[in-house]
């Protein structure tokens, strides 16, 4: 069984402190489609790469206090779920996003696949899986990078969820 982290980008206004509410989000994807006419185009992402916050942990921050690469993938203000026993919804407002979004174009993959390589490759078959594990740690980087510009640039929260599939 895979983890997913499933991200849906909200419109800030609309963006309730309400885990029933965020549940919401994540319930139907089609219901989430139509509350979203007339906005800002749709923005939900799929990752499957259990690890790839690891790619960000190691960076080094930005400024003191300011560490949106630790929000990347599994930061944001923790929201309790209806059902304790599921992992809590997360939620980033629109300055978190913006501020995610900065670190994410101006960061190299490949420095921060030097930072993180040794911590990830055992778990992926070693150096000789290195291109592959490489590749596709990239291509989520740059899923990542695209989905928070564009909730950046539609001045959107985004709320997290970590799901099994």
């Amino acid at each position: 069984m895979s983890t997913y982290l499933r991200l849906r980008a909200v419109p800030a206004p609309a963006l309730r402190n309400s885990p029933a509410w965020l549940e919401r989000l994540f319930a139907s994807d089609a219901e989430f489609l139509q509350h979203r006419a007339g906005r800002c185009p749709e923005e939900v992402l799929d990752v499957c790469c259990p690890n790839q916050e690891r790619i960000y942990t190691g960076a080094p921050p930005d400024a003191p206090g300011d560490r949106p690469q630790a929000q990347v993938v599994l930061g944001g203000r923790p929201v309790l779920r209806t059902d304790r026993r599921e992992p809590p919804l997360l939620v980033l407002t629109a300055a978190q996003t913006r501020r995610v979004a900065g670190f994410l174009e101006h960061s190299d993959f490949d420095a921060l696949w030097d930072l993180a390589r040794d911590r990830l490759l055992p778990g992926y078959g070693g150096t000789t899986a290195e291109p592959e594990t490489s590749r596709a740690f990239a291509m989520t980087h740059r899923e990542l990078r695209t989905f928070y510009t564009h909730a950046a640039q539609c001045g959107e929260a985004v709320v997290k969820c970590r799901s099994k599939a």
